[in-house]
């Protein structure tokens, strides 16, 4: 019998250490180790499989490839982030800010797709859970409902059911009665992971973990949790926002960083197929400081609405303010708007904004940043028709967006007569699309004439 093992993990981070130290050697917080029971004198390894079933070694040769098998989950969003749909055996974790939806879209998944399910609720009551169900709407009859916070107890319901996916919500309130240390802690969250990721691959069970997040924005837990899933996914967006966008961070069965954009409504969660359509907003009439930029997140192009606002400095520091944008990529912009334009940045004060409180950090989107700049600093409307694609360099020189082509693509199909891309692409863009004119620029300074020519 093995003797009982304690160790000090970090609360913030997850660090182990045989002893307590007052600052932690991996994030570098003090006072975050905390004691904690690894393990009781009496354990055993579990294992879901028959004896004569256990995994032996083989050769690498002799092994038996399999395709796999995904399963429809009724919403295409979720089935785009996953790379085609949920794979049979695999185990995900959805994490994101309190309120923003993540038991929602997860009991949606459970009530509109058509497989055996097994909601795991260690957070609300049934009755609960049903007010929520009702709004969204039941069309599977083979969803079930299990308040508990025991995984031995959990166990021993999936294996009487077996159900095809099973949602566990959520991970830091589930504890395994191995453990003598409370739910949530460093080690109930590692062992709970761990036996949950063993059955969901001995017995080729689906299983969805929601996870919450610390006040830094990761998965609050240890770094394991996210290295023994297949697929971690982030749900993000504003409580003060109706829209939300469903991120993937890893995915082991499909592209990384594809996301899935959705609005909030009484009645759950609506699918965006088209996001361009929340991201640009129409004027009656043309006004300066906006700029539409062709963006590209994942494998998905979509157009936004970059807004800017420059004024003059009231105070002597000039205000720098981004949102949803990287300050310091901003400040550098301005930098080389200052040096290769001539525009006296070090006396303005500039607001930047992307409709819809999208987060972005796609570098194709600099010269639409430049073009709203511009369009502020001199009172000038850009032509509503016109989109911008580039990358800007420090020496001014205009470079080629990723995708650039998917993104004149996508500006043709939205009815867009113009955009304005970098001169590189003259040899490399294969075919234009119709119905749109391509302004190729090589140097920044080139931007303002086009920009503005349909005033001349």
């Amino acid at each position: 019998m093995a003797k009982a093992k304690k160790a000090f993990f970090c609360r913030n981070c997850g660090y182990e250490s045989p002893k307590w130290v007052g600052r932690c050697p991996s994030c570098g917080e003090w006072s975050t180790m905390v004691e904690e029971l690894v393990q009781k004198e009496t354990t055993h390894a579990a294992s879901f499989l028959p004896e004569g079933e256990r995994s032996r070694p083989q050769p690498v040769r002799q092994i038996e490839q399999q395709d796999f098998v995904r399963a429809d989950l009724a919403n295409e969003e979720v089935n785009r982030v996953l790379g085609g749909g949920l794979v049979k055996g695999s185990i995900l974790l959805l994490g994101g800010e309190p309120g923003i939806g993540k038991s929602t879209l997860s009991l949606q998944l459970a009530l509109h797709s058509q497989l055996d399910t097994l909601y795991v609720s260690g957070e609300e009551s049934p009755q609960q859970i049903k007010m929520r169900a009702e709004r969204i709407g039941i069309r599977n009859e083979a969803c079930y409902i299990y308040s508990e916070t025991c995984l031995e107890q959990i166990l021993q319901q999936i294996t009487a059911q077996t159900p095809e996916l099973v949602v566990i919500d959520s991970i830091q309130t589930i504890y395994t009665e191995t453990i003598d240390s409370s739910p949530g802690s460093v080690s109930q969250i590692r062992e709970c992971a761990a036996l949950l990721q063993k059955y969901a691959k001995q017995t080729r069970t689906s299983i969805l973990i929601i996870g919450h997040i610390t006040k830094d924005g990761i998965i609050a837990g240890p770094k394991i949790l996210e290295h023994i899933v297949d697929v971690v996914l982030q749900f993000e967006g504003d409580n003060n926002n109706i829209y939300r966008i469903l991120r993937s961070m890893k995915n082991r069965f499909g592209a990384t960083f594809e996301i899935g954009v959705f609005e909030m409504r009484d009645e759950g969660l609506r699918e965006v197929s088209n996001p361009s359509e929340i991201l640009l907003t129409h004027y009656d009439e043309p006004l300066s400081g906006i700029a539409v930029g062709a963006a590209v997140d994942g494998a998905r192009a979509y157009l936004i609405e970059t807004q800017a606002l420059v004024s003059t400095a009231a105070y002597g520091t000039p205000q720098r303010s981004a949102t949803g944008f990287d300050s310091r990529r901003l400040n550098m912009l301005l930098a080389v708007l200052e040096k290769r334009v001539g525009l006296k940045m070090y006396q303005k004060d500039v607001f930047l904004n992307f409709a819809g409180g999208f987060k972005m950090s796609d570098t194709g989107l600099d010269l639409s940043i430049a073009a709203a700049v511009l369009s502020s600093t001199f009172d000038r409307p850009i032509d509503p028709h016109t989109t911008l694609a580039g990358e800007i360099g420090l020496s001014g020189e205009v470079r080629p967006a990723p995708r650039s082509e998917q993104r004149i693509s996508e500006a043709a199909r939205l009815g867009f007569r113009r955009i304005i891309v970098s001169g590189y692409l003259r040899k490399t863009l294969a075919k234009p699309p119709r119905g749109i004119e391509i302004t190729y620029i090589n140097k920044l300074d080139e931007l303002a004439p086009v920009l503005f020519r349909h005033e001349e």
